[in-house]
């Protein structure tokens, strides 16, 4: 590091003696300019100084002086690294003095530890500025002996805290009037919040704190307050909001503008605040009672506040605000307006719902949901809608039965209606009637939350009127109306036959009076006939075939296999049920033929009249006990030892009849009912099939055993 004070003595040095030598011009060249240019360069931040020819003995006869500076705002800080100068009592001979300006910092002589002599140690001295003056010297005592190697010292720049030295003694006040800000080299000041810098750069003065003010709401005071205000004070508030909103001002009490009173009372001449609104006269106010609440009307608001340089305001203070009011809504019948507030504001939205069981309507339209909102002239957007009252459209019909409202009106909300069957016919699942109410989802539900109306099942084999006696037949008796409502005459291309109803599309018949030849008959030659007890009647309204299912199993191409004679016939069209055309119950699974039970059964086939088998035109039946399975087939092995023609009796048979003979079904009877009844309930226990010699001693009529094929019959139902 070059010391600048030697350095360009010695450059002045060098223009005065050029006889140096030659090699050294460069060197002094750039010397010399340093010299030139170092006035003009700031100071550096940091350096380094020693004696004469250190670290070798400094010569005798020494005066040098170095003056040290760094930037303006630090101070300078001198560290010395070693110090070894002869000792003398107050350093009197050869001594380094530290001088700022022209006061003396500290003498220094001797060396470490040394008993003569001041050395500094490790303790570095502070400038109280950003300057020091070094002056060294040294006397020509004892040259030959002088082995001290002088000293070396490094310097650096201190950030002074401005902000933290005492004030001035001059009375010139603190640096700063509020806030002072330490930086590098220098201090800033600040001020609080409503105050301003004055140009001095320190002092701070009570600012307007007026502007532009935007917020839907807002604190505004005069400059100070609550303290009074300066004099010549001059400042302007802006209250601008959304168009829309209205400005609303509310004054404190602590409210005093200076005031002249006159005889019309006070007169604002010197200290005001005035209030201007587009539009309107500005208002200027003054005196020493708040205004209180002023509604502006505008979004829009000036406030101008003026002081001259005399007189005594206390200030003021306000808030505002902003809202645009719409009317209450009001109430809706059957209905809830959310939310309830004590006012409603621009922007403000409410909703409509209603209650349960009604609906929002509006222009006579039903509208899923409504909300509305104030506008900025203080209307709702949208008038607000009605609540009427749903309704679940009407009940579902129910097939062959009907609806009976018990309460309510047009299929409104809480309206309760009752479902009942064309009883004795029909019966609800369940046996009893089922109420539905019309619910808020618009929906009829029963008590059991059952949305699915019900269903009118078919009653079975409980016919009207009851057959109460029975006569001998082969001719019969006739079936009095209503007895037999399952009996069904079948003309298979012009051949008596007969079935028995068991489903409002389904007949069962003998699977023997649908084949010909091995074949199945076409739907086209079959005819069904029920509903009557007069063949010539009931031959005015046939019913047509759907589809024919002879049982898969039955073989009988020849007429000697009888096993699995069993059919059934769907319907085109289903049955309505009524006193002359009901069905026969199907047996329950399980169900025994008990021996000696009386059955009866019925048909248009042959029966006798004087002696004469004829075919009858009215429904006739007989009363057959169920015969004892092995009695019945020793009656058919006997049958077979006379006729080979004779078919097999299987487990899928039963018998009927009397030993005695005379009570039998005969032809034209086959594939009609014998039914057994239990608890009044008639169930299709055998199909007429076949027998040996109608009605002859000694022989039984065979029928189809129902109760083997249930399984075949519900599967080939469901299946079609």
């Amino acid at each position: 590091m070059l010391y600048v004070n030697s350095l360009c003595s010695f450059c002045h040095q060098f223009l005065i003696e050029f006889s140096l030598f030659m090699h050294l011009s460069r060197f002094l060249y750039v010397s010399m300019s340093e010299c030139w240019r170092l006035p003009d360069q700031e100071p550096p931040m940091h350096g380094g100084v020693q004696s004469p020819q250190y670290p070798q003995p400094y010569p005798p006869n020494q005066n040098k002086q170095w003056d040290l500076s760094v930037p303006e705002g630090y101070q300078l800080r001198l560290t010395f690294t070693h110090l070894d100068i002869e000792a003398s009592e107050g350093c009197h001979y050869d001594a380094l003095t530290v001088f700022y300006d022209d006061k003396i910092l500290a003498k220094f002589c001797g060396h470490e530890n040394s008993a003569d002599g001041i050395h500094p140690g490790n303790q570095p001295i502070l400038s109280p500025g950003n300057r020091l003056t070094l002056v060294f010297q040294s006397d020509d005592s004892n040259p030959e002996r002088h082995q001290n190697v002088g000293f070396s010292a490094q310097y650096q720049a201190i950030d002074i805290d401005e902000c933290s030295a005492p004030e001035p003694a001059d009375g010139s006040g603190p640096l700063c009037s509020q806030i002072c800000l330490n930086t590098l080299g220098s201090y800033l000041c600040s001020c609080h919040h409503g105050f301003e810098l004055r140009s001095d750069q320190r002092t701070c003065v009570l600012s307007c704190s007026g502007g532009i003010f935007d917020e839907s709401e807002g604190h505004l005071f005069s400059p100070g307050y609550p303290n009074p205000p300066p004099h010549a004070v001059s400042c302007q508030y802006i209250i601008s909001v959304e168009s829309g909103f209205t400005v609303s001002l509310n004054f404190t009490d602590n409210f005093h503008i200076e005031s002249v009173d006159t005889e019309q009372g006070p007169n604002c001449l010197y200290h005001w605040l005035q209030v201007t609104v587009p539009n309107k006269e500005p208002m200027k106010l003054c005196g020493g009672k708040s205004p209180g609440l002023i509604i502006t009307n505008s979004n829009t608001v000036l406030l101008d506040y003026h002081t001259d340089n005399d007189g005594l305001s206390r200030g003021w203070s306000l808030d505002y605000s902003t809202h645009m009011q719409c009317p209450f809504p009001g109430k809706v019948g059957r209905g809830r307006v959310t939310p309830v507030l004590t006012e409603y504001l621009y922007r403000d939205y409410i909703s409509v719902r209603c209650d349960p069981g009604y609906k929002l309507m509006t222009n006579g339209q039903e509208i899923e949901s409504f909300s509305t909102m104030c506008q900025s002239n203080g209307q709702w957007h949208i008038p607000l809608p009605e609540c009427h009252i749903i309704d679940c459209g009407e009940p579902k019909p129910l097939l062959n039965g009907g609806v009976t409202f018990l309460s309510g009106f047009q299929n409104q909300y809480r309206s309760i209606v009752q479902y009942h069957c064309n009883e004795p016919f029909y019966s609800l699942l369940g046996g009893t009637n089922v109420s539905f109410t019309c619910e808020a989802d618009r929906k009829w539900r029963s008590n059991n939350d059952i949305v699915v109306s019900p269903t009118c099942l078919p009653v079975c084999g409980q016919p009207i009127n009851h057959i109460s006696a029975y006569q001998r037949i082969i001719g019969g008796s006739e079936a009095p109306n209503h007895t037999i409502p399952w009996q069904v005459l079948l003309s298979v291309d012009g051949h008596r036959a007969g079935g028995m109803v068991i489903a409002d599309r389904w007949i069962m018949t003998a699977a023997h009076v649908l084949q010909e030849n091995g074949n199945t008959v076409p739907n086209e030659v079959l005819r069904v006939y029920m509903g009557l007890t007069n063949v010539n009647t009931l031959r005015q309204s046939p019913v047509y075939t759907a589809s024919i299912h002879v049982h898969p199993e039955y073989n009988n191409p020849n007429n000697v296999n009888f096993n699995n004679d069993i059919a059934l016939i769907k319907l085109r069209e289903p049955i309505t049920f009524r006193a002359s055309v009901m069905p026969v119950c199907l047996p329950e699974k399980g169900a025994t033929y008990v021996t000696g039970m009386m059955g009866l059964v019925s048909g248009f086939g042959l029966t006798e009249s004087n002696n004469n088998r004829i075919l009858t035109n009215k429904l006739k039946y007989v009363q057959l006990p169920v015969v004892e399975q092995e009695t019945c087939r020793a009656s058919i092995t006997s049958a077979k030892k006379k006729r080979n023609s004779v078919p097999s009796l299987t487990s899928n048979m039963f018998c009927a009849g009397v030993p005695e003979g005379g009570k039998d079904s005969c032809q034209g009877d086959s594939g009609g009912p014998f039914t057994l009844t239990d608890d009044g309930r008639v169930w299709a226990a055998g199909i007429v099939s076949w027998g040996v010699d109608c009605g002859q001693q000694g022989t039984y009529g065979v029928y189809t055993r129902v109760t083997q094929y249930l399984d075949w019959i519900n599967k080939t139902m469901q299946d079609n």
